[in-house]
């Protein structure tokens, strides 16, 4: 089961060649605590969202396992918000323009034995300087809305990114190759 209703998620789980028996997007409080750092806070709603599907199933969880997963921007000690408003995805723009920033994934799986493992990958993305004028032409685009740090990698943003160092489908949502290992981890037979 794929605890989350992002597209990006459920094609990564096809693309591995996973069929989710049932997506149920995990409605948990997503709210950063003060002072609490990218890395945690990824790990934490990862937790939260496969903790509130096997609460939400109960006994239905069957013989299935629940994937959640969570993605947190930061430019720095600075998290960056999933942009829902043009002055959040401007404000994202220019705090990674001609910066590193860091992608935390967070995932966690709950077996049917109800055993749990979690993990954050970080990938580091590194964006040119923006000027105004590609500012302005991104925002236009409408492909920052509902992304976490304003952008999606595999969007119209893949033209400003100078290089990625990490996995590149953390970016997208899930780490393919962590989420496979970690699911074999478990026990679950490909």
């Amino acid at each position: 089961m794929l605890a989350s209703a992002s597209k990006g998620r459920a094609e990564l789980i096809e693309m591995m060649g996973l069929t989710p028996s049932r997506i149920i997007p995990a409605d948990i409080d997503e709210t950063e605590k003060p002072g609490e750092l990218p890395r945690p806070l990824a790990l934490r709603l990862a937790e939260g969202k496969a903790n509130a599907v096997q609460n939400m199933l109960g006994a239905d969880q069957n013989n299935n396992f629940i994937l959640a997963a969570d993605t947190v921007v930061a430019c720095g000690r600075r998290l960056l918000p999933k942009a829902e408003t043009e002055d959040q995805a401007r404000y994202c723009m220019k705090m990674i323009s001609g910066r590193r920033h860091k992608i935390y994934g967070g995932i966690s799986i709950i077996a049917p034995d109800g055993k749990q493992i979690s993990r954050v990958i970080v990938t580091t993305v590194s964006f040119k300087r923006l000027t105004q004028d590609e500012i302005d032409w991104f925002i236009e685009t409408g492909d920052w809305e509902g992304k976490a740090g304003g952008y999606a990698v595999q969007g119209k943003a893949s033209v400003f990114v100078k290089f990625i160092q990490g996995s590149h489908s953390n970016i997208v949502g899930l780490s393919c190759y962590d989420t496979i290992a970690m699911l074999k981890g478990l026990g679950f037979k490909l």
